[in-house]
């Protein structure tokens, strides 16, 4: 009694999709590295970057990493992102 209005097992039939294997991420090749080190020279940072090396330099790392976690979306790349900016502003101090 497929497709019944009532009952246990009523609706529509669907089957249950079987989900795609993730692949495995690759690392950085040094010219993509030195590629991004180029065009972050060139352009320089992007206003949310700005943001974050702002709130470093005051002093407020917590309040760094919750606005970079809501605008890169994880914890872990808000936290690299953070340590970044937080290397950028060291190398330009001293």
């Amino acid at each position: 009694m497929a497709g019944i209005y009532v009952g246990n097992k009523k609706g529509h039939i669907v089957n249950k999709r079987t989900p795609l294997k993730r692949r495995q991420s690759k690392p950085q090749s040094p010219r993509l590295q030195v590629v991004r080190s180029v065009i972050n020279e060139v352009c320089g940072f992007a206003p949310y970057e700005k943001r974050v090396i702002e709130l470093l330099r005051i002093g407020k790392d917590k309040r760094a990493l919750k606005f970079a976690k809501k605008r890169l979306g994880t914890h872990l790349r808000a936290k690299r992102k953070r340590e970044q900016m937080a290397e950028a502003l060291r190398s330009k101090r001293g």
